[in-house]
């Protein structure tokens, strides 16, 4: 019989962060960053290998500077940076800072490559008078923290076409990309009018260079991040998918899982979550409450040992996205029917 770990005796085990790489700017007002090259008029990538691109992607042909967008307004604001609506597009401004030019150069390598319908469009991305700014596509609906903010609880329908989309863009980062996205959560999954979901904000994510594909630094948001990460352990891409299971069981709940009841008067703290995740039975959702499907697809997310979850190529295939594949469900009609994010124009 295990032996619970006093919350006053819990010990976090959390790695050091990676060595951080060498990054510089010259005095052309160029961002250079070993084979990373990012200035007024856009990213240059130069490397011994070429970047291949699957054969069905479609280039983008955009010519345009910094100073061709005209900023419209502030739509939201975050730790790392501004987000503004520049005409059609997204552009989000962050100063340079030692501690995250790192970060600044992972998102836009992952982003220079990425062609999948299913991860957020970056179409160019600059270096100008101290600031990098990335033109990104425009979902006018917000995230998935916006539409849970208003209808409290997602069906089982919406859910299913939610997942899947979320599935094709974590296949494809996963299988395609070798790529962790390590902050899965709800304000990283952005959907339109259409009802697209996709995948945004690589900014901690990490290509997995080893051959074992596993990583053991601690980033991303912790309330989502799975148990062997918070423990230090190595994680790969199965952290994702902790961390999709604990989204889609929130959207279902109505609640944060580790939360007991919805109206429960405070969180718990950053301790006593962090000692639920890792000592406590995985959140589970009510069998009396929902169809026997989902409660197995959030049972094969939501494993405390990474080798029991399911790989989102598997996940794809699960009955509870099967279920509803040919029913025909336009995740469009649910979100054009609330009320646009507060900062979104109308």
């Amino acid at each position: 019989m295990k032996t619970k770990t006093p919350l006053n005796q819990l010990k976090l085990s959390v790695p050091a962060q990676e060595t951080p790489i060498t990054s510089f700017l010259t005095a052309s007002g160029t961002f250079h960053d070993g084979d990373f090259f990012l200035n007024q008029k856009g990213l240059r990538l130069i490397s011994e290998e070429k970047v291949s691109r699957p054969s069905d992607s479609k280039e983008l042909d955009i010519e345009f500077s910094l100073e061709d967008l005209e900023t419209i307004k502030v739509i939201g604001k975050g730790s790392g940076g501004v987000v503004q609506l520049v005409r059609h597009k997204w552009v989000i401004q962050m100063n340079i800072q030692e501690d995250i030019r790192k970060q600044i150069v992972q998102e836009l390598k992952i982003n220079q490559v990425s062609q999948c319908s299913n991860v957020v469009v970056c179409y160019h991305s600059f270096y100008h008078n101290g600031a990098i700014s990335l033109v990104l596509e425009y979902m006018d609906r917000g995230s998935l923290a916006d539409v849970i903010r208003q209808v409290k609880t997602v069906l089982e329908p919406y859910l299913a076409v939610v997942c899947k989309q979320v599935l094709l863009g974590l296949v494809y980062l996963h299988h395609e990309r070798h790529v962790i996205h390590r902050d899965i959560k709800p304000s990283n999954l952005l959907v339109n009018h259409k009802g697209e979901v996709k995948i945004t904000d690589f900014g901690v994510s990490a290509v997995l260079a080893s051959s074992m594909g596993q990583r053991d630094t601690f980033v991303g948001t912790y309330n989502y991040m799975s148990p062997e990460r918070i423990s230090g352990s190595t994680y790969d891409y199965s952290s994702d998918i902790w961390s999709l299971g604990m989204v889609v069981l929130e959207c279902a709940i109505g609640r944060f899982p580790y939360l007991q009841s919805e109206d429960q008067q405070s969180w718990p703290s950053f301790y006593e979550l962090l000692e639920a995740i890792v000592e406590s039975p995985p959140p589970s959702a009510p069998s009396d409450q929902f169809s026997p499907e989902f409660c197995s697809f959030v049972s094969a997310c939501i494993q405390k040992n990474p080798q029991d979850r399911s790989s989102s190529l598997d996940l794809l295939s699960h009955p509870f996205i099967k279920k509803f594949e040919d029913k025909d469900i336009d995740f469009g009609i649910l979100v054009g029917s609330l009320e646009p994010p507060v900062n979104f124009p109308r």
